[in-house]
This record gives C-alpha cells, structure tokens and sequence, in this order.
C-alpha cells in the first residue's frame, strides 16, 4: 500500500436493521423441520433479491440435487448481506448467502454465525460506468463522482482501493446513493460511475439502456476480498453438523452443474424465482458468475484455504477499522469441504 495507513469505516458495512422478519419465511429457533418424505425443511436467504448469481439454487432444485442430500429447499430473497446475516444469526432462517466483509465485521461485532465456505473466490467488488467515459485505471476516477451506498462493503473499502491504487481519496467524490437507486444515478447522469458488484449491475444496465458498460473490478488492481457464499449459525454447526455438511455439498453440486449447463440454469431460475430479471441479463449475470468461482483452482465450488481467509482479513485489518483479527477459524468453519 502507498503512503500511510488508511484506516474508514466498516461499521456501516456490518448489519443493516430492517426489521427482525425482513426475509420472509422464518426458520424455527430449535433448528430445521423434518418434512415429507423425509427430508429436511431448510430455508436460505440471499444477500439480494434473485439475480443470476443465484440459478445454481434454483437449478439444483429443479435437478433434485438438493433432494439428493436430504433438503427441502427454500430460496428466499435478501436486503443486503449485512442483513441476512443477522437473520441467520437471529435463527430466521437456516442459512445465509452473504459477502465476506460484511460477515466478518457481524462476527467481530459478536453475532452467532460462520462462513461455511465461499463460492464467489475472486470478489466482485468493483466501481462501474459507461464506457465512453474512457475510464481505464483507477487514476482516471480523479475528479469523478461515484455512487455509493453507506452499509456495504464497498463503501467501506473503496478509500482504502484508491489509496493502494496511488489515488487521494479526496480527489473522488463519493456521493450517497440508496442502494435500489444506484442504478438510475448512473443512467440519469447523476453520477459518472457507481459502486457495485459488476457480474450483477453491469448486465442489468446494458440492457436498460443498451449502452456498453465497463467496470474497474477491484480484484483486478490489487484488493481481492473473499466474495459469497453459505453463511450458518453457530448453535446449527454444532447441533447438525452432518445438516450442515449436506447444504455445503449440494450447493457445492449446484453450482458446478450450472457452469456445465448454464442455459439449463437460467431456465430453472427464469421458472423458479419471483423478481427474477429476464433469462438474457441472468445468462450474462450467471456467465460472470461462473468465471468468479475460480473453478480451475478451487477442488470443488465453497471449497476455501486458510491462505484466502487470512489474505482477506489482514487486508481489512490492515486499511480499515476492522478489529475482528486474522485467525480464519474465527470467521471460517473448514470441516465441510465439498466433497464430490
């Protein structure tokens, strides 16, 4: 990093309250229901309402993968990944999909819960705009206005991007945008380019407008942050672990049969999911997706290392004011592995 130690905020990147039932259906506090035939009553809530990051759900529902494993699955929506992780910590629902920083920051803040692996290895973090900005590098953002949104991680880690990439932070206006009207901020011109996840935004803005979007992802110049994936309770790991061990290797299941199938996955999700976008814009978001997992490297999709979550919390450690430690096993349950 150039220069002196940044250190922001990361609180606002913690846990957004918005209501104890935010996610809808609620999980029982004594832990999973059995149901017919069987199986597990199970309940994930997303980090977001259905985007095409989410497909190898609903795609492993339509297979039966998760029937395999004994669950009945149900897919709720998110409002962010703060809050859902605090329902999961709450024991509203069984598990959680969120992103890493805002996971880490709720458990050094005390909440309950653990990542039990995460699936998108390379973050998705990045600042987006229209291309005939002729933004290239993270210098160009000098001067420009950027959409952000107070209480997620980007927020949160942005100053400390622009520093690493030899840029003042105060030379870049960052201007407070709700995160449901990120998107038109940019469209209407408000804004030269906002904060956001680029597998997700960039596709769902090219077709509003028809406009070719580009990104700055912050993985591409020097901050790789751990991305999404399976978030469980600490009281549900210790109580059910084999529970535990079936969601992480269907999921795991899912989101290969998905970068092998995706057009199947985008049909499931396109049947399957209420809010979802339409099947061309969850092609394009599941594309991206896909090349996130890091599928060459990784033994299996949630399959992490101690190297990964020791990278990610030294950085946060290291340019913000998150004070949670290093220690993976303090944010990271390793003993479900994605066995295939």
């Amino acid at each position: 990093m150039r220069g002196a130690r940044l250190t922001v905020s990361l609180a606002v990147a913690g846990v957004v309250v918005a209501g104890t039932a935010a996610c809808g259906q609620s999980a029982d506090p004594s832990g999973p229901a059995e149901g017919e035939g069987g199986l597990t009553e199970v309940t994930v809530t997303l980090n977001w309402v259905p985007y095409g990051e989410h497909a190898p759900f609903y795609y492993g529902v339509e297979q039966g993968i998760f029937e395999e494993e004994g669950i009945d699955l149900t897919i709720q929506p998110g409002n962010g990944s703060g809050n859902t992780v605090q329902q999961v910590a709450q024991r509203n629902t069984d598990f959680g999909w969120a992103d890493t920083p805002p996971l880490a920051n709720a458990i050094s803040s005390g909440m309950p819960v653990r990542s039990v692996g995460v699936f998108l290895q390379t973050g998705p973090s990045s600042v987006e705009f229209f291309a005939d900005q002729g933004i290239t590098e993270p210098a160009d953002l000098v001067g420009k206005t950027v959409g952000g949104t107070p209480g997620d991680a980007m927020y949160g880690t942005f100053p400390a991007w622009l520093e690493l990439n030899g840029v003042d932070p105060a030379d870049v206006t960052v201007v407070n945008v709700d995160a449901a009207g990120k998107i038109a901020a940019l469209i209407e011109g408000k804004v030269d380019a906002i904060q956001g996840f680029h597998h997700d935004q960039a596709p769902t803005i090219e077709n509003q407008t028809g406009e070719e979007v580009d990104a700055l992802p912050f993985a591409d110049f020097g901050m790789n942050l751990l991305g999404t994936g399976l978030v469980a309770n600490e009281a549900l790991i210790a109580d059910d672990p084999e529970l535990v061990e079936a969601m992480v290797r269907a999921t795991s299941r899912a989101f290969l049969a998905a970068s092998e199938d995706p057009d199947a996955a985008v049909a499931a999700m396109a049947a399957g999911a209420e809010q979802a976008p339409d099947e061309a814009v969850l092609a394009a978001q599941l594309a991206a997706t896909i090349d996130l997992l890091n599928l060459e490297d990784a033994p299996a999709p949630g399959v992490n290392t101690e190297e990964q979550w020791t990278d990610t919390l030294t950085f946060l450690s290291e340019n913000t004011d998150f004070d949670g430690g290093t220690t993976p096993a303090d944010f990271w349950d390793g003993a479900f592995g994605a066995d295939q």
